[in-house]
Parts: structure tokens; sequence; C-alpha cells
């Protein structure tokens, strides 16, 4: 089964607000004609993190699909994880503290005017990572966020994200729950509101970029659809 990531119910609300206080307009100013499906209420919507499996009878043949999967996975050497796994112990909690600190800044300063330097989306978070995780195969899935579209809407570097909308409509997720992904062969995409399963070697070295820091990078040899 997969997991969720291990942001708990009260810091996503303050993740939440922290976007909202920085302006009520950011998002709009932000607009990405790619994200189109955020209007469709059967697509996923900005801050929807990566779904569990449905459990009820009906999806019994995808489950069993799914679990064939990830055994073929494990038997080619890729662990499956969840976005949790990338954060070390004790990581929720300092986080938790962060973004608290964080709330207590945007308030004291009264409010923030649009296009001034404060008015910005912040990464919150460490780069704390877990050790026995460089060098490792592994499975994950998550949602894409291109840099760029190349021809024919290619890619060879993207950053994976845990919830819809990351880094565009939202505040990006701390650089421990970000991943700068790199693939050899371009790689097509038409639809960031599909989710992926994405296959390849983890290590725990840093990427900055304009759009987020991440304190994993991992070398993509594998991507397919993740199906819920």
């Amino acid at each position: 089964m997969i997991k969720q990531a291990l942001i708990s119910t009260a810091a996503i609300g303050v993740l939440a607000a922290c976007g909202e206080a920085v302006t009520a307009d950011t998002a709009g100013s932000q607009e990405n004609a790619q994200l189109t499906a955020q209007a469709d209420s059967s697509g996923p919507q900005v801050g929807d993190r990566i779904p569990e499996p449905a459990a009820n009878p009906e999806d019994s043949n995808r489950l069993a699909a799914a679990g064939a999967e990830a055994n073929d996975a494990a038997a080619r050497g890729y662990s499956e994880i969840g976005w949790e796994e990338l954060m070390p112990e004790g990581e929720e909690e300092r986080l938790a503290q962060l973004y608290q600190q964080q709330m207590a800044m945007l308030y004291s300063g009264g409010p923030i005017m649009e296009g001034s330097a404060a008015d910005v989306m912040v990464q919150i978070g460490t780069f704390n990572t877990v050790s026995e995780l460089n060098e490792r195969k592994i499975r994950i899935p998550g949602y894409t966020v291109p840099f760029e579209f190349g021809a024919n809407a290619e890619i060879s570097e993207f950053l994976l994200v845990p919830y819809f909308g990351a880094c565009l409509h939202a505040p990006p997720p701390p650089p421990n729950q970000t991943v700068f992904a790199i693939s050899e062969d371009p790689i097509r995409l038409r639809d960031l509101a599909q989710a992926v399963w994405i296959e390849g070697t983890m290590y725990t070295q840093t990427q900055e970029s304009e759009l987020a820091d991440a304190a994993y990078t991992l070398r993509v040899e594998k991507v397919e659809p993740y199906q819920y």
C-alpha cells in the first residue's frame, strides 16, 4: 500500500495558510496552461497528495495489478518507498516548528504587498536526508514539475513532488520532500495532472533551482502512469 507524505494535517494547513498570507493573487499570476485539469473536479486539485489505491471489491483487479507491478519492481532490485521515508527521524517535529516560526513572521509584519520582495512562495524545511537511500534503487509515485518544455513536450530534468500544483500554484514542499529527477532519455510529458511512478537510482545529492531546492537527486530509469 502506498504511504502518504508524512507532513501532519496541521502542518499542511499552515502550508496552505502560508501561501494565502503571501498574497491572494499569487496563484493567479502564475497560471500555467499545463494545469488545465485542475478545473475539472474529477482531476487532482492543488495540494492533493498521491491517493491511496481504492480498497473496494470493484477495484480488486487494479489492486492485484498494482501488487504485481510492485513485485516485479522488487524482483528487478527496486524498493517501493513512500514520501515519508525521505524524511529522517524527528523531521516532522522540526518541520512543524519551522512552519510556526514562518507564520509568526508573516503575521507580525502586517499585509504583504503584491509584487514586493516578500511576495514569494517560501520553501520551508531542511536538507536533512536519510543516508541509507544514497545509491539505492527505488520506486516512488509523485507529480512532475518541469522546468521547461522541449520539442514535443519532452523533458529530461524535472522536480518530483508529493502533491499536485507544488512550486507552481502552491508553496514548494520541504527540500527533503522534493526530488530533482534527471533522465538520459527525454520523457514525453503531456499532462501534469497525471501522477506517475518513477523508478531509478536515488542519491542524497542536493540541487538548487528557481522553482525549488531538492535534497535528493534521482537518476530516472523508468516512468509509467500511477493508476488509482
